[in-house]
């Protein structure tokens, strides 16, 4: 018996949106990690990014615990001296709530070269709408 190696042009790539409204940030961080790390194929190997495209909308509506706005901090360095930026959740949240949503998710990807080709396939929109209406995007509920 041989193994077949899968190739990239073998996948079948789908497309997924995700509505963030209500739900908390890990919970939802977790099931889109699992969608672009492609554990839902049966087709999964860890070599090539088999993962599926997956669209966030209503990102300005995520739940986070509201002690947890207040206490977590995100920090962004230019590699100046003293140019250290420190930004807490419930700032971030209201400037540009698509970077709290793509770091979360970020942290749950496996620290590989694959990670930033995965990112690629993620897609977050603060608002209801989005451009991606030709691909025929499946939805999915998150509890």
């Amino acid at each position: 018996m041989k193994t077949r190696a899968i190739k990239q042009n073998d996948l079948k790539i789908d497309w997924y949106v995700v509505d963030a409204d209500g739900i908390r940030l890990g919970n939802l961080a977790s099931k889109i990690a699992k969608l672009l790390l492609g554990k839902r194929k049966v087709a999964n190997m860890g070599n090539i990014v088999g993962s599926d495209n997956v669209i966030v909308i209503n990102a300005k509506k995520v739940s986070v615990y509201p002690k947890k706005k207040d206490s977590k901090k995100y920090y962004r360095h230019s590699g100046y001296i003293g140019s250290l930026k420190e930004e807490t959740l419930g700032d971030l949240l209201k400037r540009r709530p698509e970077e709290v949503i793509r770091r979360a998710v970020d942290g749950m990807l496996p620290r590989n070269k694959l990670r930033q080709k995965m990112l690629r396939h993620l897609f977050i929109y603060s608002e209801e709408e989005h451009k991606h209406q030709a691909q025929n995007p499946t939805k999915i509920s998150i509890e």
